[in-house]
């Protein structure tokens, strides 16, 4: 007999599953765009490093939107986290567009107050989901990396500047913004990357466990 307060592959978590896995890999698709172009980009300006985050959290919220109202669990602890993530995700696009003249210091400032309320609710709801969500791993992941952004992007110092050279041979000057607009790439590749894994072993596991001679289900 299973003990309570843990959370099995039942029935009811196939369902949950089963409406649940396409969120994950909708997040996936603009992460992945984002860091992709700024992988390929030379253009690694602070301007610029906002409009791509700007698209990226805009279709994240629009992703979180659709969980929060269409596919989120029965729960309404859950669903309320996600639409406020939502909103965060929203109101820091619109922020990012709007002062994508501004440079570096609004870059930072939008990204890491991003970071910290969305990723702060979302490793919020994976704590408080333990045990009985099967997606408390993905929130709880999900909400410490971003976490991490906002970390990384608070201990890089503003007026970090490196003239580029030496036995490289490569010619330019390594600041602020290209780490940071680089380090926004790294995180929505890993993040990328996590979502379409989780969103596919969702997938996957949607199907119900075989029941035992005994009518048990198995381990």
């Amino acid at each position: 007999m299973p003990e309570r307060g843990l959370v099995s592959d039942s029935v009811d978590d196939s369902g949950q599953r089963a409406r649940y896995w396409p969120i994950p890999v909708l997040r996936a698709v603009p992460a992945a765009v984002v860091a992709l172009v700024v992988t390929f980009s030379s253009n690694h300006a602070a301007g610029y490093g906002l409009l791509l985050f700007g698209a990226f959290v805009v279709v994240d919220a629009l992703a979180l939107g659709f969980a929060g109202l269409r596919r989120m669990p029965l729960d309404a602890r859950s669903r309320s986290m996600t639409l406020a993530q939502a909103v965060i995700g929203l109101v820091a696009g619109i922020a990012a567009f709007a002062l994508s003249g501004a440079g570096l210091p609004a870059f930072i400032t939008i990204v890491v107050g991003w970071a910290v309320l969305a990723g702060g609710l979302e490793l919020t709801q994976g704590i408080r989901s333990r045990g009985r969500s099967p997606f408390t791993r993905d929130w709880t992941t999900v909400g410490g990396l971003t976490l991490l952004l906002a970390i990384a992007f608070l201990l890089t110092p503003p007026d970090y500047s490196q003239q580029l050279g030496g036995v490289e041979r490569v010619t330019g000057t390594l600041d602020a913004a290209v780490v940071l607009v680089g380090l926004l790439g790294a995180y929505l590749a890993i993040a990328a990357v996590f979502h379409v894994i989780a969103g596919l072993s969702h997938k996957w596991g949607t199907a119900a466990p075989a029941a035992a001679p005994d009518g048990a289900p198995h381990a």
